[in-house]
């Protein structure tokens, strides 16, 4: 896609935080992971803030002025064009799919239990960035045709390892919390952990696989 169709722009967000934005998708998205790295090398007095489809700068404005970063934003994003995407791991995550709101998400789908199951296991989804919470991953390449809204009413307290859809996303929460994503599932794998040496297991350019799980 060409930077037209991407539709890049930078907006101020207060006094000390900036946005490049760009229209969602995986080439924009890994476009954005190059600038970022390329940010980070030279600016790290900055904190840059990876997100779907865009990528913000914390600073100090008594530090470094706003036009400074614009300047350093449009730069990145256009060496960006010429980066190749870093290879990530891949990691199979087992899941058993037992969550909640599984037949919801069918009805809504007008599709069986078992065809939600065998969509959402089919993919090989791409770890477009990190947030939300501590190693929360948003993952790119759900089947659009179990998209689903997120629920009226989020539940105040949503298990760790619980694997949910929200529209045409697919996560996997890391820690309790509340939540408000159909849920599908649940993993016993740790995707998280404080006293690691690297704390998230998924890092933007990874590639997930769902794999069903009985026990």
């Amino acid at each position: 896609m060409t930077d037209e169709e991407l539709h890049p722009g930078i907006q101020l967000l207060g006094e000390a935080a900036l946005v490049f934005s760009v229209a969602p998708g995986l080439q924009a998205q890994q476009r954005l992971w190059a600038a970022c790295r390329w940010l980070q090398q030279r600016h790290a007095d900055v904190e840059w803030v990876l997100g779907m489809g865009n990528l913000t700068a914390r600073f100090d404005p008594l530090v470094i002025k706003a036009t400074r970063l614009e300047r350093a934003l449009e730069t990145a994003w256009a060496a960006s064009a010429d980066a190749v995407p870093a290879p990530g791991k891949q990691v199979e995550i087992p899941v058993r799919y037992t969550g909640a709101d599984l037949a919801h998400v069918a009805e809504h789908a007008g599709l069986t239990v078992a065809e939600v199951i065998a969509l959402h296991t089919s993919p090989d989804y791409t770890v477009f960035c990190l947030g939300f919470l501590p190693g929360f991953a948003y993952l790119g390449g759900l089947d659009e045709r179990i998209a689903c809204p997120r629920r009226a009413e989020p539940r105040l307290k949503v298990p760790a390892g619980a694997i949910g859809i929200a529209g045409s996303q697919t996560g996997i929460y890391p820690l309790a919390s509340p939540g408000g994503w159909q849920l599908i599932g649940r993993t016993s794998l740790s995707l998280f952990d404080a006293a690691a040496a690297t704390p998230a297991l998924l890092a933007p350019g990874d590639t997930v696989r769902f794999v069903e799980v009985t026990r």
